[in-house]
């Protein structure tokens, strides 16, 4: 009966752990300041957590079928930049590419999602087929490409690219007035993902082949799945994911430079984690990702909030993410 205890004890801390630590957390940042638990913070943390929930449904494809993105935040960096120089206002004195009339946001969607799926290609291509393991393909393409990002940057003048058009600001700064809550286009934007990623990993065969080369790439290959091309179009589509979460998020800043999104793959890929996608593959759900996603950004505004040092702020996270992988390692050992 002890023993049935314990078993039951160990379980529920490697299904529960990290909720739990999230949890106290939380409750130290509440207790410290009551007035976090407002509308207003609500809506910021919605509203911050949008766009990052958009980057996390790229990489968390990516992790269900045993890989990983480090260049995640780059391409993020790269697409934003490219869409602040694009959607500069007219009567902008600073103006990178004075001669450059009005361009239709959706020329601009276009333009940095073929950018970020030319990338994510690349990795694909460099896992599938020369074998490289995603760690160090993607932490090769994580500096080429701030490398490209920097070299563009440096050759529009090298300083923050702002002063956006209208149309683009209130694309991405844009809200909806529910009483005392802003609800921001961005949660529209993250919901119309979520749900084209929800379908395509539960209502298609692309979807299947995916948790099925998570799970077991060899046992996928004699079912009959093309294993090389799939990765590559998951590779592909998390490219694509990036680069539209890049330009929203240089919108709701209201200004890029080649250092935007450092750091954006780390906190994507400890919110899959923490939301239930296992790096032993084949596991993770689109709730999960959200989940993961909101209680990250949460904990983040939360620490800031209560004016916890950047630097803690870092250990803090770190020690998060070992935790949440560790937890993972553990209820997944069996399996392995």
């Amino acid at each position: 009966m002890e023993s049935a205890k314990n078993f039951n004890l160990m379980r529920a801390l490697k299904e529960n752990g990290i909720y739990v630590v999230l949890l106290v957390l939380l409750m130290i940042i509440v207790i410290k300041e009551p007035s976090f638990l407002s509308l207003t913070n609500f809506s910021n943390i919605l509203t911050q957590s949008s766009v990052r929930v958009i980057i996390a449904l790229g990489v968390a494809g990516i992790i269900i079928t045993q890989g990983t993105d480090l260049s995640a935040g780059r391409q993020v960096g790269l697409a934003a930049l490219i869409a602040a120089t694009m959607l500069q206002a007219l009567t902008n004195v600073n103006k990178v590419f004075p001669s450059l009339g009005e361009v239709p946001i959706p020329a601009v969607i276009l333009l940095v999602c073929v950018v970020g799926a030319l990338i994510g290609l690349v990795n694909g291509l460099i896992v599938a087929y020369l074998n490289v393991t995603p760690f160090i393909t993607t932490l090769g393409t994580m500096i080429i490409v701030y490398g490209i990002n920097s070299l563009y940057f440096d050759s529009v003048g090298a300083s923050p690219v702002a002063g956006f058009d209208p149309r683009f600001s209130s694309f991405a700064q844009g809200f909806i007035k529910l009483g005392g809550f802003k609800l921001s286009y961005l949660t529209f934007y993250a919901a119309i993902a979520s749900v084209f990623v929800w379908v395509l990993w539960n209502k298609t065969r692309f979807g299947k082949n995916i948790f099925a080369i998570g799970g077991n790439p060899e046992a996928a290959k004699v079912s009959g799945v093309n294993v090389a091309v799939n990765l590559v179009m998951i590779y592909a589509l998390a490219g694509v994911f990036y680069a539209f979460g890049g330009m929203l998020e240089a919108g709701r800043i209201g200004s890029a430079t080649n250092n935007l999104g450092f750091m954006y793959e780390l906190d994507a890929i400890a919110a899959c984690v923490v939301g239930g996608v296992s790096f032993a593959g084949g596991v993770g759900t689109v709730a999960g990702v959200i989940t993961g996603v909101l209680i990250f950004t949460l904990i983040n505004y939360g620490l800031t909030y209560i004016g916890v040092s950047p630097y803690w702020q870092f250990i803090i996270k770190g020690g998060i993410i070992i935790l949440a992988v560790a937890l993972d390692s553990m209820k997944y050992a069996k399996k392995k």
